[in-house]
């Protein structure tokens, strides 16, 4: 049985039929059983837009005008971490009132979204110049020298990790319920420092730092870690430390001792973690502290070597 909107569809093509071989507005109305100002509607319809389907309705005005348009993308251009309440008020002082969601909505059919910034180190004109500099002299560098590269660093494991986002599912007015609450403790509830190395080939060997790390304890660190590293990763004669620029690294007593050991050293850029592969082995070390549970700063220091040689 045919539907009620293609009876329709259908009633309105015979309007056009029988007014196209000649018949009035009067004599279509009586043949079809129609009122005359519904037969004049869709003959007008026909004559304007050359069919009787439903066209598209707009639906309701938008509020936003192309003129409020470019003035919210110009400021989240201009600056990004605008937040759509500051670009609502903006809106209002020009007399345009619209919810924060529609702001957001719009920016989104105009490719902009709201996102979490990526964290990246403060850089001066200073240390641009010089990743650039690092970047272009190691551009051609075959892959047999970054793989004789043994990358290493220094890190802070938090027994209980503040840097995990957490969610929870929960009903309104149960935010406090024991349940939906993550305890936190001050100061991470205790941590352990740990200095760790790397190399294409796997897994160095790693220390944990116990009291202040000063120059004299970072050459002791090496002294103890380097070579077996070395041996065990199967590293070439040729092989190059990567180390950063931390003033224990640099130190003129640690400089002696490296050439004393005939170390040789990657020149590394000042303020450039983000290009040191060994945060990626700390993200999942530490994501791996976090997911167990430890209790104790004992029971951290055992789990981090443990989980480093896997």
């Amino acid at each position: 049985m045919p539907r009620s909107k293609e009876i329709q569809k259908q009633m309105r093509k015979k309007v056009i039929e029988i007014y196209q071989s000649g018949k009035g507005y009067k004599a279509i109305s009586k043949a079809l059983g129609l009122q005359r100002t519904t037969v004049r509607a869709i003959i007008h319809k026909w004559q304007k837009h050359g069919t009787v389907e439903n066209l598209p309705r707009s639906g309701r005005p938008t509020k936003i005008t192309p003129r409020a348009q470019r003035r919210l993308i110009q400021e989240v251009t201009k600056d990004p971490t605008t937040t759509s309440k500051e670009l609502q008020a903006s809106l209002a002082s020009v007399k345009v009132s619209v919810h924060d969601s529609t702001i957001r909505k719009r920016l989104g059919k105009n490719g902009l979204h709201g996102r979490v910034p990526r964290r990246k180190p403060l850089l001066s004109k200073k240390n641009i110049k010089a990743r650039l500099s690092f970047a272009r002299q190691h551009l051609d560098d075959p892959q047999d020298f970054w793989e004789n590269t043994l990358w290493t660093d220094e890190t802070k494991v938090e027994l209980f990790g503040r840097c995990v986002s957490h969610y929870v599912w929960c009903k309104s007015n149960t935010a406090f319920q024991k349940k939906n609450i993550i305890p936190t403790v001050k100061y991470g509830g205790g941590s352990v420092m740990v200095w760790g190395c790397f190399a294409a080939s796997g897994p160095g060997r790693i220390a944990v730092i116990n009291g202040t790390m000063n120059s004299a304890v970072y050459q002791k660190i090496l002294k103890e870690n380097i070579q077996p590293s070395v041996r065990d990763l199967k590293l070439k004669q040729t092989w190059v430390l990567q180390q950063d620029n931390d003033p224990k690294h640099t130190s003129k007593s640690t400089s002696e001792w490296l050439k004393k050991n005939k170390m040789k050293t990657l020149e590394w850029p000042s303020q450039s973690p983000d290009l040191n592969p060994i945060e990626m082995l700390w993200h999942d070390l530490k994501k791996a502290v976090h997911a167990r549970k430890l209790s104790n700063v004992a029971e951290l220091q055992q789990f981090c070597i443990d989980e480093w040689t896997k």
